[in-house]
């Protein structure tokens, strides 16, 4: 069942009950207006679910009840024994309907009318409910009190505390293996009791935003506009208290977007824009806080205009002028201030985003504002979950220790890795963690807490954001805890940095840092426009100097090998490497690759391969260990002999030979490449007992032939290989190579070859496409 109908019945259900007896005294007396505004407002807050929820029976009896009540109300109409009677039946209907509609039974509608008409006035007789009650389901939720819910989690936080104090405590002797299965199975049992006893204080944020539509219609008809809403991130789940708190703020919000906002269609048209104005609402969880925007594409704030008023009112302009852009827009929460000159019934008396703001803050979250004059505002609701249990990193720089939610960290690196590298571009510093450039931000200067002293390094978190990713240096990292978090006073969650306070094992109080808002007071920018800045402002500093792989050699040395040429390094078995054919070959992924290799291969069970490419050929070179990706400089020191080695490089102060790759596709690459389009076609003839095909066509292959013992349609080859006997007439306009079974010519005139003489054969072939003829 949708869960807004399942509160409903639950909220009507539980009303009901409340108010029998009140429905009870009313009859006895009434006059007792008390009790009719309890029976009245039961019927009107039926009636305005109905609405939306689509019960148009409920609807019907609820309105016509509250009509009645109304005139009672106003004074209009005596509440006689009649009219008692009948808003008793109504009522007693709806308390039918609402147990049909949970269990799903049918009640017969014929009644309706009936109970209806009885409340007119001067009907005496009161119409009964034509059937039995609906039988009422088996009760699947139980309602509790706030307070109660608040001890069941405050008692479920001691666990969690009491569990960690204990796990730490074990941790630092020596644990019998029983003691440490029993404390497993307890951490098991406390994890669950904590989720579950979590969740029953969480609602889908979709009760805030079910009521948003109509609400966005009816205000954008009043004003004579256009509005299409959007809404995103329904199920996110936020503290039910949280809810009712944000309720009110939110419509604030709302209501003035559409108002102060979004233009009139005819204003749209003459800005280019669409009549229809576009309000977005979205929410979603990051870390311990619940993140809830509200973006519209109108005309934002006229800082200028809040200036104006507020220089009216007194302040002083020069001052006011003289604060940041962001300063200019947190005018609006100013009390009493509006940026409208007349008062409507929407807005425009000056009282919202003070009243919105101060809300806020009293539940410890806080609102963010970011406005493109003639685009647009984006209002950004920050708000803790109240009371969570969350995985945690604690972090310490200098003395003081603080909590990172766990969610929020992509990795920790130390600042010594040779992977990372600490660049400042003008005045920000850059990380850069495997070719991957991020802003830094440094905690302690943040924070403005002096830096501890650390021997390993300081540690870098890599902080992941909605709008980006940025590193975080630290002093050290601690622990990993589960923390129970709270929302800090007012003047700490203000400044933006932090998401609450919470109590580790330790006793000590800390403070959760918030990510995003860290990325913020830091003036970090992730907009597309200001990463591709970063990218062209980084390049434009990024040293030059030959990319290369650095890696250890199977003899010792340290060398490295230009990064263009190495395709992939990979693991392979030693029993993969065979020594055939004259040389060292391995095989991978199917086929047999040169193996290249400066060290003995014997002994070893694995060994990293470097698989180098230069177009069509592919060699591999046995290494040791590949360490780390490297920038060669432009000034090396050349070989002086051919070889291996085609010179030496000064990395940091150390000398590395550099491999040259010209020495090792020469020396080991196969002298293959005959699929490719170039390689000269060698069309063998005549070959009636298979030897030519057998044994010369590896070696023409090897050479770098491309060979075939039939043509394809259209194709003509650059040379034809034939028996001595000779070769068909087909071929005899192409370049002919015979080969003769005896070692001696026959005669002056024998221009054949001694088949197995390898170095003639390839010679004659060479000569008979360049045109000429052997001596």
């Amino acid at each position: 069942m949708d869960d807004l109908l399942q509160e409903f019945i639950a909220e009507t259900r539980e009303t009901l009950e409340a108010l029998s007896g009140e429905i009870v005294a009313w009859e006895a007396h009434p006059e007792d207006s008390a009790r009719l505004d309890a029976i009245f407002r039961f019927v009107h807050t039926v009636k305005g679910s109905c609405g939306f929820l689509d019960l148009p029976r409920l609807g019907r009896l609820s309105h016509a009840a509250e009509d009645v009540l109304a005139q009672v109300r106003a004074g209009d109409r005596a509440p006689d024994r009649a009219l008692v009677n009948a808003v008793l039946s109504v009522v007693d209907r709806i308390g039918e309907l609402v147990e049909a509609i949970e269990s799903g039974a049918s009640l017969e509608a014929n009644g309706d009318e009936l109970l209806i008409a009885a409340l007119a006035e001067g009907t005496q007789e009161v119409a009964q409910a034509s059937g039995p009650a609906a039988q009422r389901s088996a009760a699947r939720s139980v309602r509790l009190n706030v307070d109660l819910l608040d001890r069941m989690m405050s008692g479920m936080s001691d666990m969690v505390l009491a569990r960690n104090e204990l796990a730490r405590r074990l941790r630092n002797g020596d644990i019998d293996p029983a003691i440490e299965a029993a404390l497993e199975r307890l951490s098991m049992t406390v994890g669950e009791m904590r989720d579950t006893v979590t969740r029953t204080r969480m609602q889908k944020i979709d009760a805030l935003f079910s009521a948003l539509p109509r609400m966005v219609r009816d205000t954008a008809a009043g004003l004579s506009k256009s509005v299409m809403l959007h809404i995103d991130g329904s199920d996110v789940e936020l503290d039910r208290e949280m809810i009712e708190v944000m309720r009110d703020p939110l419509v604030h919000i709302i209501r003035n977007s559409i108002d102060h906002g979004i233009e009139a269609p005819q204003q749209r048209r003459a800005a280019g824009k669409r009549e229809n104005g576009r309000l977005s609402v979205s929410a979603r969880q990051s870390g311990n806080q619940i993140i809830v925007e509200i973006a519209d594409d109108g005309r934002g704030i006229d800082t200028e205009k809040l200036i104006a008023k507020l220089v009216a009112s007194g302040r002083d302009e020069q001052q006011l002028r003289r604060v940041s852009d962001r300063a200019k827009l947190g005018l609006i929460f100013e009390p009493g201030l509006s940026s409208k000159d007349e008062v409507t019934e929407v807005s425009g008396r000056g009282v919202g985003m003070d009243v919105v703001r101060a809300a806020i803050e009293q539940i410890g979250g806080r609102i963010e504002l970011d406005s493109v004059a003639g685009k647009g505002l984006r209002i950004t609701i920050h708000v803790p979950l109240t009371l969570s249990i969350i995985s945690a990193i604690v972090v310490g720089v200098g003395s003081q220790r603080f909590a990172i939610s766990r969610q929020a960290i992509e990795e920790i690196v130390t600042e010594r890795s040779d992977a990372i590298r600490i660049d400042t571009l003008g005045s920000t510093r850059i990380a850069t963690v495997r070719d991957r450039r991020m802003p830094l931000v440094d905690l302690s200067g943040l924070l403005g807490i002096e830096q501890g002293q650390s021997d390993g390094g300081r540690m870098l978190a890599i902080v992941s954001v909605s709008d980006g990713s940025y590193a975080l240096a630290v002093d050290t990292v601690l622990d990993n805890e589960e923390l129970v978090v709270k929302p800090a006073s007012p003047a700490v969650m203000s400044t933006g940095v932090y998401a609450g306070q919470t109590l580790p094992d330790s006793g000590l109080p800390m403070l959760m840092l918030d990510c995003a808002g860290m990325a913020h007071v830091a003036g970090l920018d992730f907009s597309r426009e200001a990463v591709e800045a970063f990218e062209e402002e980084a390049q434009a500093v990024e040293p030059s100097g030959l990319p290369a792989l650095l890696f250890v050699d199977l003899d010792g040395a340290r060398r490295a090998v230009p990064l263009a040429a190495v395709d992939r390094v990979e693991q392979v078995d030693g029993m993969a490497v065979r020594y055939a054919a004259g040389r060292f070959r391995v095989t991978i992924d199917g086929r047999i690759l040169p193996l290249a290799a400066q060290g003995a291969l014997d002994g070893r069970e694995r060994l990293s391969v470097l698989r180098l490419k230069d177009g069509d050929n592919e060699v591999s070179y046995a290494i040791d260990e590949a360490l780390d990706i490297i920038l060669l400089p432009e000034d090396m020191v050349p070989a002086r002999e051919p070889g291996p080695v085609a010179g030496l490089a000064l990395v940091e102060g150390e000398q590395i030979e550099l491999l040259d790759i010209l020495w090792v596709f020469d020396e080991h690459a196969d002298r293959g490449g005959n699929d490719g389009a170039d390689a000269p076609l060698c069309l063998i003839a005549g070959d009636s007992d298979g030897w030519m095909t057998s044994f010369v066509r590896p070696l023409l292959e090897t050479a770098g032939y491309r060979v075939v013992t039939a043509l394809a349609p259209g194709e003509a080859p650059a040379v034809v290989l034939t028996p001595e006997e000779g070769a068909p007439a087909e071929t005899a306009k192409a370049p002919l190579v015979r080969l003769r079974r005896r070692r001696a010519a026959s005669g002056a005139n024998d221009d054949s070859v001694y088949r197995y003489d390898r170095a003639g054969l390839l010679c004659a072939m060479e000569a008979r496409m360049a045109g000429g003829r052997l001596n």
